[in-house]
Order: C-alpha cells, then sequence, then structure tokens
C-alpha cells in the first residue's frame, strides 16, 4: 500500500511552521492514541502514521530531502524499503513514546502521563538514551550514480558492551529504583486554586531509567557502551546527486544501557568525470568535429558512462547543433525514468596550416558554397540569442 503524503497525514501545508506541525501532531497523537482506541488496529496504524510524519517533517534535513524528492529519499530507492531515511522500516511503540517528550513535555508513555491520564495513568515508558549520530561523506563517480554502489566504512564509534549486553551492570546485577519503582517516572501532587495538580516528573534517583546498578561493568564502567570500530555495509541508491545526504537507521554510536542508536547520516559528493557533465539527470558531451568531418560527414565515438557509441554525422553538420542520445543518462533517484546524453556541436579550426593546407583553404573560400546564406546566419543568430533568454 503506498504511504500517504506526510503533509495530508498531518493535515498542514508544505509552508507549515514547526510550531505547526508539532500542534498538528499533538493532535493526532491523541485522537488515535492506543489507551483511547484499545484493541483498534485502524487507529493504531494512524497513530504509527502519524509519529512518522511528524518524524520527518519536525525535522529540518529530513523535511528538506522528503520535499525534494518524496517518499523515495526517505527509503532511498522508489518502492524499496531500504535502510535510507529517518523512519527506516517503521517505528515501534517504544520509540514513538521515548519522543513524547519533546510534544507533551515529561514522558510520554502509554497513559500520557500528566498530560491527561488516559488509560488511568498506565504504565510508564521508561527513559532510553539514544545515542549520536555518524556522519560521513561518499564519494561516487558517474558509473556509481548509474547503477547504484555498495560501500564499506569503518567507523570509529561507540558499541554496545559485550561484556554487561549493553546493561551497564556486572553481571547484570541492577535493581528497581526504589523511588519510582520502576516506572522511571513520579507523580507529585501541588494544591493550587483550582485543587490538587499532578504533575509527572523524571525521577531524579534513577534519571529516568527505572532501575539502579548495584555494581558496574568493570570494561565499561557501567555505561553500558564502550569506544570501538566497526564496518558498516551501505547500499547506494542510483541516481544520488551532489550534495544529498541519506541516512542509515540505527548504525549511528549505541545509546547508553541500551538505549536507542544514533543515525548514520552519509552525504554524497560526486567525482568530476573527464568527459561528462552532469545537468540533473542528463549529461552533456562536448563533441569537438574536424572541419572536413562536419562538411562531409562521417561517424564519430561518443563515451558514455560506461562505453563508447558510434553516432552518425551528417554532412553540413553546424556549430552548436545539439544530438540526443535517449536513455544514456542517469536514473531519476525516484525510480521515473533516466535522462539524456546531450551531444554539443563544436568546429576545431586549426591554429596553423602549412603551405598546401592554406592555400586549398583560400581556394574554398572563393567557393559560394563557403560563403554562409541568409537562412545559415540566421540559424546561428537565434541559437546565440537563445543562451541570453
Amino acid at each position: 500500500m503506498a504511504k500517504r503524503d506526510y503533509y495530508e497525514v498531518l493535515e498542514v501545508t508544505k509552508t507549515a511552521t514547526v510550531e505547526e506541525i508539532k500542534k498538528a501532531y499533538r493532535k493526532k497523537a491523541i485522537q488515535y492514541h492506543p489507551d483511547k482506541n484499545p484493541g483498534d488496529k485502524e487507529a493504531e496504524e494512524k497513530f504509527k502514521e502519524a509519529a512518522e510524519a511528524y518524524d520527518v517533517l519536525s525535522n529540518p534535513d529530513k523535511r528538506a530531502r522528503y520535499d525534494q524528492f518524496g517518499h523515495a529519499g526517505m527509503s532511498g530507492a522508489a518502492g524499496n524499503g531500504g535502510p535510507f531515511g529517518g523512519f527506516s522500516g517503521g517505528m515501534s511503540m517504544d520509540d514513538i513514546f521515548s519522543m513524547f517528550g519533546d510534544i507533551f513535555g515529561g514522558h510520554g508513555g502509554g497513559g500520557f502521563g500528566g498530560f491527561g491520564g488516559f488509560g488511568g495513568g498506565g504504565q510508564q515508558t521508561q527513559r532510553r538514551f539514544r545515542g549520536s549520530d555518524l556522519r560521513v561523506k561518499v564519494k561516487l563517480n558517474l558509473q556509481e550514480i548509474s547503477t547504484g554502489v555498495e560501500k564499506k566504512f569503518k567507523l570509529k564509534k561507540y558499541l554496545t558492551c559485550t561484556h554487561c549486553h549493553g546493561s551497564g551492570a556486572e553481571g547484570g546485577d541492577s535493581e528497581t529504583c526504589p523511588t519510582c519503582k520502576g516506572s522511571g517516572t513520579v507523580i507529585r501532587n501541588q494544591q493550587t486554586i483550582l485543587g490538587t495538580m499532578q504533575t509527572r516528573t523524571t525521577c531524579q534517583t534513577c534519571g529516568g531509567e527505572g532501575k539502579i546498578i548495584k555494581n558496574k561493568c568493570k570494561e565499561c564502567s557501567g555505561e553500558g557502551i564502550v569506544y570501538g570500530e566497526e564496518v558498516v555495509s551501505v547500499n547506494i541508491p542510483a541516481g544520488v546527486a551532489e550534495g544529498m545526504q541519506l541516512s542509515m537507521s540505527g548504525k549511528g554510536n549505541a545509546g547508553k544501557h541500551n538505549g536507542v542508536p544514533g543515525d548514520l547520516l552519509i552525504l554524497v559528493e560526486e567525482e568530476q568525470d573527464p568527459n561528462l557533465i552532469r545537468d540533473e539527470n542528463d549529461l552533456i558531451y562536448n563533441l569537438l568535429l574536424s572541419f572536413p568531418t562536419a562538411a562531409l560527414g562521417g561517424t564519430v565515438e561518443i563515451p558514455t558512462i560506461d562505453s563508447k557509441v558510434k553516432v552518425k554525422i551528417e554532412s553540413g553538420t553546424q556549430p552548436g547543433k545539439v544530438l540526443r542520445l535517449r536513455g544514456k543518462g542517469l536514473p531519476s533517484v525516484n525510480g521515473y525514468g533516466t535522462g539524456d546524453l546531450l551531444v554539443n556541436i563544436s568546429i576545431y579550426v586549426p591554429e596553423a596550416l602549412n603551405k598546401e593546407e592554406k592555400s586549398a583553404l583560400e581556394k574554398m573560400e572563393a567557393s559560394e558554397n563557403f560563403k554562409p546564406n541568409t537562412s545559415i546566419k540566421e540559424k546561428i543568430f537565434k541559437k546565440f540569442k537563445s543562451l541570453f533568454d
């Protein structure tokens, strides 16, 4: 099933501010929250769909990529639920609730904490640390951009501690926080002129994690993460362009205490091809013809991305003429079509002539066939003028 437009999901315009997007998401989250719609699968899907839309549109980088490339910019290739995009493969309920603090304040667990108590103040989501994102650059040539390519990166990053399996506790030795009883939050009552008001705040004893480490892991000093190296394989989709940023979910730094890992952000750079110039999905090649070939016609070889093709040159070919080789350009990153190879014709004029060559050209110059007529002048003028229109 095709994904709906994120702006349509949140019912906002494409010019909506971050605050407007946040307000729209808050409304949808309340409307479709599982506590308010128990057992309703459709409401649950809409709840996740709204979270996905907010995750993208609230992030400037992801939103810019989405505005330019649509859902393909999130997934890396049209119709391919690949590893790219800030919402790779869908979010779990824990992932969604973990970002509620930005929307509702405090902790946004299953019962919304102090936001109004849907579900009677149900089980709260414990705090989960999120690892930071990593950024790398990848330089690609036209061949790699044309077909897509797998790249491997050796990353220095924080990894989950294998000794304690990320818990931070030696031998898994931790206990439930006595203050919050494992919920990660505490409820405070405050008397106001309107009566007793309840607020839910992060537990100061355990820092919102719901548990306390008795004996810290000797390898990671209780953090649950260690600094090391990891080789990450990334599939770069075909058709990417200079400056495009792809994200690989979960391949950034590990989060402390088995938290949520960050993302790996891949910035695309293009190597300059020695023969071809890129213009979006089209490629441009400047063909320098000798005067005899332009006048008499012939066959020439044109370089493409991965080979050479032979092209017939008609007799009397004029400088500025453009030949179009359809489908010899680059594929669109969203999977819709392939660009063309445009061959721009230029005529080479020798800088030095011997006596025989000079004599031959002087005889040609005297012929009416070598004098541009009015029709040719008009064509050349129109092409020249089009450059400035």
